[in-house]
Parts: C-alpha cells; structure tokens; sequence
C-alpha cells in the first residue's frame, strides 16, 4: 500500500488526519513514549525525509516585529556554545521572521552561526506562532526540539540541563514558566494576580502527574519537545488554529501518554511578556478566557475581593463614628467584627498572590490591580464568547 493509500484508510478508519511522522491513530500508542522512540510503528506516515544526521538540538524562536527583544534572547543562547556543545555542530538556533516590519531579521542575521528563515504566506486556519514553528520545526535536525518565545533571557547553561532534565524524569515533553520581568505599576500590579490564578488552577505537581488525565498546561515561552514526541501529537499543524497552542500540545501530551513535566523555573529562564500597558491587555484579552473556564464566575470572586479589602475599612470606621456620637457599644462591636473580617480577607488575600513566585513588592501592590483584572477577565469573555474574535500583533483570529 502507498502512503498515500495508507492515510487515506487511516482518516476512514478513525477520522484522524497524520500530519508528521508517527502519526498513527489515538489509542493505540503504548503506555511508555520510549517504547516508540526511534521506530516506525505501523501504519505511521512520513511527508518528508530524515536529515542524514540527527544533532542534539533545534532551537526555534518565533518573531515578529520583536527587534526591541530578540538580540538579548540570542545572545543568551549563542553564548551557551562550547566546544562539548557547539552551535552548528551539536545544536542548532534557527529564527524564524513572521513577517516583520522592523529590523527583527536584521538582528538575527547579525548572529553567527543563527539560520534565519521567513515564514511562509499566513494560511486560513493557522495562527502566525503555529505557522511559523511549524515552519523551522519541519526543517529541524534535533532529537530535541526546543520553542522559545523571542522575549525569553536563558541562564548558562540552560539548554543542556534541560535535555538532562526531561530525560531525567522521563518526560517527551518538558516546559518552562519563566521568571517574570515586569515594570510599571499596570504590569506590576497585575502579573501577579494573573500568575497565581494559574499556579493554583494548574499546580505544577498535578499537571506533571501521569495520573492527572485531565490537567495539563505548558508555557510556549519554553517548550522542549523530544523528536519523536513531537511527531507524535503531529505537530504544530495539529493545533494550526489554537491561539493557545501551548497549553493544547500539553493536553495531548498527556492523552497520548508522551510525558510532560511542568514547572516553575527561575533557575533557568526569565521573560519580560509585555513591552507596554497596551500589548499586555491585548495579550490577556487573548488567553484568559482559555486559561480559565470560568472567566466570569473568576471575575466576580475578584470584584468582591476589591470590595472586601476597600470597603471593609470604610464601614468599620463609619461605625466606629457613630459609636462616638452615640455611646453605643453595638456599633463599636459591629466595627471590630469588621475590622477582624478584613484582616482575615486580607491574610486570605496574600496568601493566594504569594503562589505567583513575584517579588514581595508587587505583590503588595496587587489590591489596586484588581479592577484591572475583573475588566480583563470580562473582556476576554465577551471577545471569546460573544464576538468570538480576537486579534493580536496585528492579526485578527477566530476565537
């Protein structure tokens, strides 16, 4: 039988479209992703050829119009070459150009030993990110291959230790979330809240347990893949529409028993997501409502935390002056209540922002983001289930 006869019996048979490599049909894969690594398992579909030579390593960084970030990222990695690890030879940095209007390619190219390739035209049905991962991945020659978001600072070192890692712990798929960098007090006051809705929505340690069927999560700003894992999920082709692509592999991953470990890593990379107020209310406006199922229901809990913690206070002291002119233990009774209420709103409170891994400071801060955060949570909503579009870096998708 052709490959193209076999495909074709492949999608009758099970509705499954083989996008990359062992793409064989969901269900029968076997319980351990190294049981397949390196073999052709039946019914598996090429549509391109194996490099002669595997390398350690592919690294692959989207970009668009990031010329304010990209040289800081690269000269992290390309720093990483030694002569047991050699760009070039042992691993590869590949850049590819979404289609920029600034000097983004320019920057790369001033990199020796950086491969800088454009992405092709924007298809219907794919984002920017996935077109233009999909675009390196299918050229890369690393049994590792690593997606790195262009805003990404990486500590030395980094790369090999986590190869080492996600063998260590027998994962295909390993991601990072990087250490936050954020300024102003919009971000500062914000990231926080967000980052701890996420820690407590998706525990690390859950999220890396196989037993965890129906938790997963990963952060596209550091995503390692093993080859053949990734061929497995069928790549980024798999999730061409997915303005989340990140957080769908990881769903995969654990439904096709890769391998995924998940955890926070300042120890490893660091990230400053948001150049302006602008771009980070463009961005959450695109992924909340993804992130959290209840988007509306997380909004209110978070409006009454911003009345609790604001109108506590006022209250109690409102009684407390009446107490004055009446003489009345009562309202003097009802302040303290109060006054205890809001003390423990507040220790509540903190203690819940605490899980975001952000500096004591803007966590403090984080009681006058939270009208912010409520416009966000309802913004992304009615993006996603109203007008069921949302648009970032110039591009407009379909929610």
């Amino acid at each position: 039988m052709s490959t193209e006869e076999n495909e074709t019996e492949l999608k009758k048979a099970s509705g499954f479209k083989p996008v990359l490599g062992l793409s064989d049909e969901p269900g029968a894969e076997p319980q351990d992703w190294r049981a397949w690594v390196g073999k052709a398992l039946e019914g598996a579909v090429f549509d391109q050829p194996e490099p002669a030579e595997l390398m350690e390593l592919t690294v692959i960084v989207p970009a668009r119009n990031e010329q304010d970030c990209l040289g800081d990222c690269l000269q992290s990695l390309v720093a990483q070459s030694e002569d047991v690890f050699a760009l070039g030879k042992d691993w590869e940095l590949i850049v590819v150009d979404d289609h920029s209007t600034d000097r983004t390619a320019e920057v790369a190219r001033s990199f020796a030993g950086v491969t800088v390739l454009e992405a092709p035209k924007l298809e219907k049905g794919w984002t920017g990110k996935a077109n233009a991962l999909w675009t390196a991945a299918r050229q890369a020659r690393g049994r590792w291959l690593l997606f790195i978001d262009a805003d990404t600072i990486h500590e030395p070192g980094n790369l090999h230790r986590a190869m080492h890692e996600a063998k260590r712990h027998k994962a295909g798929m390993l991601s990072y979330s990087p250490r936050q960098i954020v300024t102003g007090f919009a971000q500062r006051s914000l990231m926080p809240l967000v980052f701890c809705e996420l820690a407590i929505s998706y525990p690390p340690a859950k999220v890396s347990d196989p037993a965890q069927h129906n938790l997963a999560a990963a952060n596209g700003q550091f995503l390692l893949v093993e080859r053949e894992a990734y061929r497995r999920l069928g790549g980024h082709a798999s999730v061409a529409s997915s303005v989340l692509e990140d957080v769908e592999l990881a769903f995969m991953a654990k439904k096709r028993r890769i391998g995924l470990r998940f955890r926070y890593a300042d120890d490893a990379v660091s990230t400053r997501m948001y150049r302006t107020t602008a771009a980070m209310a463009e961005g959450w406006t695109k992924n909340l409502a993804l992130l959290f199922n209840n988007t509306l229901t997380l909004a209110l809990w978070r409006a009454l935390d911003f009345f609790l913690l604001f109108g506590l206070p006022v209250l109690a002291a409102l009684l407390w002056n009446a107490r004055l002119m009446q003489h009345s233990m009562q309202w003097l009774s009802a302040g303290l209540v109060l006054a205890v209420l809001w003390v423990r709103t507040l220790i509540r409170f903190y203690a819940r922002v605490a899980k975001s891994n952000f500096p004591l400071v803007d966590c403090l801060l984080t009681p006058l983001g939270l009208p912010l955060f409520v416009v966000l949570l309802y913004r992304s909503w009615f993006q996603h289930k109203i007008v069921k579009r949302v648009s970032w870096k110039g591009r407009s998708y379909g929610a």
